[in-house]
């Protein structure tokens, strides 16, 4: 495969692959204005997921409910997509198992503080 042939999206995923932490920027409810914060994420196959620290209490969550418009940056590789938000109870509690799973259930607990919501985006 040349290097051409590679599109933007593969490499993003290689990107994401290696780094345990991204650059996620959502659109300011109230400001209107781009907002980024760094981020854990979980990437399987076709989907990256995001778990909110405080879950629906957490801003650039109650930011990609108004508009769910975000671009993920993986050190300079960077895409838009559009959030879907998670509240279904199975699959929110697979979604905590994939992060304990990639950071540690130790990590996990200490920095994240509600369990309610999660985020996932899809590639193509």
């Amino acid at each position: 495969m040349s290097v051409s042939s590679i599109t933007s999206m593969d490499k993003l995923k290689a990107a994401l692959a290696r780094y345990r932490q991204i650059q996620l920027s959502v659109i300011g409810r109230k400001t209107g204005q781009t907002v980024s914060i760094p981020v854990w994420f979980v990437l399987e196959g076709e989907k990256v997921y995001l778990l909110p620290v405080k879950g629906s209490d957490t801003q650039w969550y109650k930011n990609v409910l108004k508009n769910p418009s975000i671009r993920i940056d993986a050190r300079g590789v960077e895409a838009e997509f559009r959030a879907t938000p998670i509240t279904e109870a199975k699959t929110l509690k697979s979604v905590i198992e994939k992060f304990r799973e990639k950071y540690g259930a130790g990590d996990v607990k200490k920095y994240y503080s509600n369990f309610d919501v999660a985020v996932v985006v899809e590639f193509g």
